[in-house]
């Protein structure tokens, strides 16, 4: 058995590797997780105490001018699939002056007037911070393909810039985490209908979800090309199952879990006499 109740490595386990399929992936299953609902949940509160010290150090480090090191978290999935919860029950218990947060929506006239990439970069993380896009510029070559909004050779291009831009921030000191929350369309489908059922979800529906859910066969090719792609050593997807959303929920965990626990932040050592200071202040 592994730390924190995983009987595997989520970093492998959940990777995009040479030869992988998407629809290989059973959106109900908890790959190298046994536990049921209750235990993951259990796990997910032990695992906030040790994101929050990491992320912490990470932060002090950075004020102490004695690391370059941050972490950025792209989530992308289909609507409904729980982003919004990642933020929250993941990210939402460190401490919040360490993560920023940027989710992308269409771009205006001014970001269409740059290259689709100019946005992202306005956006990355600070050295010490955890980053989080909240969809990226991957909806670029998602939606871009899918409803041809831009011509067949712009997107073909995009590729590329894309593994070239995300290698130069892997290089500046971020680790990138891009996670891709599987659900299957009957999970996304029970999910579109609760907030249709229930007044406090209705500001969360979208008429425009039920429009992309029509073409779920389309995005599924457009992420298979995605991670086929530009699934690299720098800057690798990982697919958690999403229709359980506690365990998509650990799963993330464990992956930023595992990139601070690299990364190894340590506690700052004072710049000034403790001692003297302790004397100073007694005698205040």
């Amino acid at each position: 058995m592994s730390k924190r109740g995983w009987t595997g490595e989520a970093t492998e386990l959940l990777r995009v590797r040479e030869g992988f399929r998407i629809d290989d992936v059973d959106p109900g299953s908890h790959p190298g997780y046994d536990g049921d609902k209750k235990q993951g949940e259990k796990d997910l509160a032990v695992g906030i105490e040790a994101l929050s010290e990491l992320q912490e150090r990470l932060f002090a480090e950075s004020r102490a001018g004695v690391t370059t090191d941050s972490v950025l978290l792209v989530l992308q999935a289909m609507d409904s699939a729980g982003k919004g919860g990642i933020v929250r029950h993941v990210v939402g218990g460190v401490d919040p002056q360490g993560v920023a947060l940027a989710a992308f929506k269409a771009p205006t006239a001014e970001e269409l007037e740059h290259d689709f990439l100019w946005r992202i970069e306005k956006k990355l993380p600070e050295p010490g911070f955890i980053g989080v896009f909240d969809r990226s510029h991957y909806e670029d070559v998602l939606i871009g393909r899918v409803r041809e909004l831009a011509p067949a050779d712009e997107i073909e291009r995009r590729y590329d810039a894309i593994n070239e831009f995300e290698a130069q921030v892997a290089a500046s000191g971020t680790r990138i985490i891009k996670v891709m929350l599987h659900i299957s369309p009957a999970e996304q489908k029970e999910r579109l209908t609760e907030r249709l059922e229930r007044p406090d979800k209705y500001w969360k529906f979208n008429p425009g979800d039920v429009d992309e859910r029509m073409l779920w066969p389309q995005y599924m090719q457009a992420y298979q090309t995605v991670f086929d792609r530009t699934s690299t050593e720098q800057a690798p997807w990982y697919v958690v199952p999403a229709d359980s959303k506690w365990y998509a929920r650990l799963a993330v965990q464990e992956l930023l879990l595992t990139a601070l626990e690299h990364i190894d932040p340590q506690w700052p050592a004072a710049d000034f006499d403790v001692e003297a200071e302790k004397r100073r202040l007694a005698a205040t």
